[in-house]
């Protein structure tokens, strides 16, 4: 381990040194995503939560490479010029779905603004395949912004994924230092779009607490996504995965996102996850059983 990590890990708060976890699914996720050459944003992203999850046979797929055309300063993901989609890559997804025996199936990406429509027909396709492959399955997407566009927004939904979440990361105050190239109005109106597009879809998005935001702004953001008819809501602890990455500004007690999972039911949120390493796809299965149920009773099965 090196010097800077030991002192990194050193003056973290108590609630935020975890173990790892080795479950016995471990090794058998990351021989299925070797073998079918998959990425996860488990591993890209550098997630704290990566060994529980594994361990449980759970991983949330990343598509169209492992090159972000966009360089943000909190996300671990490498910048610069992508690779040429893989167009078998939905395939092996669901291949890799069906062998991990998911019922929940959660699929991000990079973000590819060097293509014409961002990547959405990528999307549509692998939520295709996993629906062909497992019938009955749930999937989520979490998308990229498309540049706010309306036909991206279409093409994905028309898919009929289960979730569509698109993550809003921060307080708009903030945008221009930690998510250059993001407009933090364009991705409120992209999860307004996809409820006008299909009225019966789950919205969900999420924001990393910790960045320098006041528990006013925190609060203004969590009405903003209300108000577009957004109906879960996650909410974690940002850890910067390097010294290079933007630092810091504090670590939120537990107390504060119980207070704010409370505040976030009583606007209405369906369900708010809301905890130091909770994110945006989490234990997302476990998240959405608490809603479906009903959902489904009120809107039909998706």
């Amino acid at each position: 381990m090196q010097e800077g990590t030991t002192m990194r890990i050193s003056r973290l708060p108590s609630w935020l040194k975890k173990d790892i976890s080795r479950g016995k699914g471990l090794f058998k996720v990351k021989k299925i995503l070797s073998e079918l050459g998959l990425n996860t944003v488990c591993q890209s992203a550098k997630c704290p939560n990566i060994g529980e999850c594994f361990g449980e046979g759970i991983a949330t797929f990343m598509i169209m490479g492992r090159i972000c055309t966009r360089d943000c300063r909190f996300c671990a993901v490498d910048g610069g010029d992508p690779n040429p989609l893989e167009l078998d890559e939905p395939f092996r997804v669901a291949q890799a779905a069906k062998v991990l025996g998911l019922t929940y199936v959660v699929v991000t990406s990079v973000t590819r603004d060097d293509l014409p429509d961002g990547g959405a027909e990528h999307f549509s396709k692998t939520t295709t395949a996993i629906r062909e492959s497992l019938p009955g399955s749930k999937v989520e997407v979490l998308v990229p912004d498309f540049k706010g566009s309306h036909d991206a927004i279409r093409e994905v939904v028309k898919s009929n994924p289960t979730v569509f979440n698109h993550n809003m990361e921060t307080v708009p105050r903030l945008y221009p230092r930690i998510r250059p190239g993001a407009d933090y109005h364009r991705s409120l109106n992209l999860l307004e779009s996809a409820k006008d597009f299909d009225s019966d879809i789950v919205t969900k998005s999420g924001l990393m607490l910790g960045l320098g935001e006041t528990r006013e702004e925190v609060l203004h953001s969590m009405k903003d996504l209300r108000n577009v008819g957004c109906d879960v809501l996650t909410l974690g602890q940002y850890l910067r995965p390097s010294d290079r990455h933007f630092p810091e500004e504090r670590f939120l007690h537990p107390d504060e996102f119980k207070e704010l999972k409370s505040i976030g039911k009583e606007m209405g949120f369906l369900e708010v996850a809301s905890g130091p390493f909770v994110r945006s796809s989490y234990h997302a299965g476990r998240l959405l059983e608490r809603i479906l149920p009903q959902w489904e009773k009120d809107n039909g099965e998706r």
